[in-house]
């Protein structure tokens, strides 16, 4: 294989007419000029130069392959600006992973952000509670027990507490806060994914409450449960983050005993921990959730 840096000096050799020059151009010394063309020659089996008086001049072959070289410096010169690009994250793709809340709530702020800052930078947006894939950046709700791999960093946004969601007539909207184990015999209006995570933390603070809770609907979305209340059906816990604006004639309050919270993380492989656009993002969420609770 033939070595770049002796065909760069090959080709200020022969742009320039001259070893001093050449070594001048490329802040090398005379003698180091000659080191390389003398190796060139020897790694090509060819005769580049000739002596000319005091000087040289390239011989045909030396002509030919300086020639020949110039695609080559030219498509190095595109890689580096890739590479340029790359590591400023002008271009290249990144993968965010989110769930439900966290997609309604600080994505669109977020991509806009990354848009207007990295506009050739291609964003992938996945589901994570559909899509098991492994994004560069997971904004997601942190399983009771969790355990990380040493490969991604956590960095912690917020504590996001459940809330209880009642009709205004009903006698616990007049409540401060609602111990979990008083609605053990109320019916349940479920609202999140079987497996879901945010489910599983529900579930969790309920059983130590020491009752499961009796589900007469099943729905799989925050904003779908919502209405079912209001019809009288049942009850819901739901986080807060998930409530936006409730209808007239409801009433949220927080419940306790467990005080039941979703802890949401932002988890960031470390392989791409340094890249402008994945740090601009964990600046965002952090920016975004600061103020909340």
């Amino acid at each position: 294989m033939l070595d770049l840096p002796r065909l760069r000096v090959l080709r200020a050799v022969v742009a320039t007419g001259s070893i001093r020059a050449s070594a001048s151009a490329l802040g090398y010394t005379p003698s180091a000029v000659s080191q390389q063309l003398s190796s060139l020659q020897r790694e090509t089996g060819l005769q580049l130069f000739e002596r000319v008086g005091r000087g040289i001049e390239p011989t045909t072959a030396g002509l030919t392959l300086a020639a020949e070289a110039e695609p080559l410096f030219a498509a190095v010169s595109r890689l580096e600006g890739v590479v340029g690009d790359l590591r400023a994250g002008r271009i290249g793709s990144l993968s965010i992973g989110y769930f439900g809340t966290a997609g309604a709530t600080w994505l669109p702020s977020i991509v806009a952000a990354l848009r207007a800052e990295f506009p050739e930078l291609r964003l992938e947006l996945r589901l994570t509670e559909l899509d098991p894939s492994e994004p560069d950046i997971d904004i997601l709700v942190e399983r009771p027990g969790t355990e990380y791999p040493p490969q991604v960093a956590v960095h912690h946004l917020i504590d996001d507490p459940y809330l209880l969601v009642v009709r205004d007539d009903d006698p616990l909207a007049e409540r401060a806060e609602v111990p979990l184990a008083e609605l053990a015999e109320r019916h349940w209006v479920d609202n999140d994914f079987a497996v879901g995570a945010c489910r599983q933390v529900l579930l969790e603070a309920c059983a130590e409450a020491g009752f499961a809770p009796r589900f007469v609907v099943e729905t799989r979305d925050y904003q779908t449960a919502i209405p079912f209340v209001a019809t009288g059906i049942g009850i819901t816990v739901i986080p807060r983050l998930g409530i936006g604006n409730l209808p007239a004639g409801l009433t949220a309050l927080p419940v306790v005993a467990p005080a039941t919270v979703r802890r949401i993380n932002v988890v960031v492989k470390k392989s791409v921990a340094e890249h402008p656009a994945v740090q601009r993002t964990v600046e965002l969420l952090h920016d975004l959730t600061a103020g909340d609770f």
